[in-house]
């Protein structure tokens, strides 16, 4: 939604990108790649994105949301006419027809913006231990953009009814990376748009989950893609508007500075879950270690020396 009092920040942002239109760089993502799916046409991989038509869906009758906000359903009606439908639904077969399982308010916002076809997984309900199978075989894939993999980790856990400790297991990652990974999801729209198309890197969107307001998220977006800025010449851009993400993120409960998941990471891979972090909002707290050798802490402390 619009910030009726937009920050500094976003004023600054605002002359700076001096009102051009940046349209022309972004095009609606599609799967044009992906096959329709019909009567006669039957799915045989359940980690693709197929497009369905979208008089074959059928809402889910267990549906547990009752209204749909109709501002809310508005601008992602408009999100979608200009970037297309970024996280597909989820559905099921039902005789002719498919089901949804999740992703009934995108459907219908596609149906507002004028698509005739839906981008979708297709899930048999029935065979839970193929689904996953399914869904990690289509992570270990190398041509996977960031926002495809974030899905798919979305997906094994809440299809799979998987914890991130559980899933991060199975597709053989730790769990700060798969958790970095999620939060990427929380980006607007455009900005997800550009990460998938490769008009702005993870590195861009790590920064950018930083600024708390969507709104400067996106007119962060937008100078990127206008000047080509890197990574550091974006976080030089914030700092010198005085709105640097560390001083004004308002964190949510139960998450870390992205500092620290960088170091339970690196410090990770030689002590594996022998480590723990503690940390108060005001930054204080205590970094554990359990090693089971000498030659263990030796190792690490050669890798210290090294950097």
């Amino acid at each position: 939604m619009a910030n009726n009092n937009p920050s500094r920040l976003g004023k600054g942002l605002g002359a700076l990108l001096g009102g051009e239109d940046l349209s022309e760089l972004r095009k609606p993502v599609g799967y044009i790649n992906k096959a329709v799916v019909t009567a006669e046409v039957k799915p045989q991989d359940t980690s693709d994105v197929l497009r369905i038509p979208v008089d074959l869906i059928e809402p889910n009758p267990y549906q547990p949301r009752m209204t749909f906000d109709s501002e809310a359903m508005q601008e992602l009606c408009e999100s979608i006419r200009t970037f297309g439908l970024i996280q597909p639904i989820t559905v099921r077969r039902r005789g002719e027809k498919y089901q949804i399982i999740s992703g009934e308010r995108r459907y219908r916002a596609s149906i507002m913006a004028g698509m005739d076809m839906v981008p979708a997984y297709i899930r048999d309900a029935s065979e839970q231990g193929m689904l996953e199978m399914a869904i990690v075989e289509n992570i270990q894939r190398e041509n996977l953009d960031p926002i495809e993999v974030a899905m798919s980790y979305q997906r094994l856990m809440e299809e799979c009814r998987l914890t991130q400790e559980q899933m991060a297991d199975r597709v053989g990652k730790k769990r700060a990376s798969v958790a970095n990974q999620l939060r990427l999801l929380k980006l607007p729209a455009k900005v997800q748009h550009d990460l998938k198309v490769g008009l702005l890197s993870v590195g861009h969107a790590k920064v950018l989950l930083a600024v708390e307001d969507p709104a400067t998220q996106e007119m962060l977006c937008d100078l990127i893609v206008k000047n080509g800025l890197s990574v550091r010449q974006l976080e030089d851009k914030i700092k010198s508007l005085d709105q640097a993400p560390s001083s004004k993120k308002k964190e949510e409960p139960g998450t870390l500075p992205e500092m620290y998941y960088r170091l339970l990471e690196n410090v990770g891979k030689y002590f594996g879950e022998n480590i723990s972090l503690r940390r108060n909002r005001d930054g204080k707290g205590v970094l554990t270690i359990k090693f089971d050798s000498d030659a263990q802490m030796e190792e690490f402390m050669k890798a210290l020396d090294q950097r």
